[in-house]
């Protein structure tokens, strides 16, 4: 069937809002509404938006303000959902410090000489969580 001109300035109006909406660039955007203006059939309207999705209205399209999710069961500061304090942080740092640690054994070994120890620099934050974890236990057995 032949395609009238309301036909073809509805599809350039989705051509514009799918512009606006980023989903087609502008040298796509020109090409588009270019044949949907030289358009003479639906079937020649079609092909120029079967491979864009639905568009959204512009109320409905907008940023809208995220509101973060209230845990009911939350944990106190410094704890962990069982209630244990820094043990899980000590463990997740002296177990890379362990990994960063067989990494540079294994460097060293293949190359026949030790090469500078970088992993005690992983080290640190391993013994600042340790002395957190035991305070934090301290604490709990008063």
């Amino acid at each position: 069937m032949r395609a009238g001109d309301s036909d073809r300035q509805r599809v350039a109006d989705q051509l514009k809002t799918a512009l606006d909406e980023g989903r087609l660039d502008l040298n796509e955007y020109d090409e588009r509404v270019q044949r949907a203006y030289s358009a003479r059939t639906y079937a020649d309207l079609d092909g120029l938006l079967d491979d864009l999705p639905g568009t959204v209205p512009p109320r409905q399209s907008q940023v809208q303000p995220h509101a973060p999710a209230a845990h009911p069961a939350a944990a106190p500061v410094g704890r962990d959902a069982r209630g244990h304090g820094g043990r899980h942080t000590f463990q997740s740092a002296l177990t890379a410090f362990l990994i960063c640690t067989v990494i540079w054994a294994v460097t060293s070994f293949t190359a026949g000489h030790a090469y500078y120890f970088w992993p005690a620099w992983v080290l640190i934050p391993v013994i600042i969580t340790g002395v957190g974890a035991l305070t934090e236990r301290g604490r709990r057995d008063r």
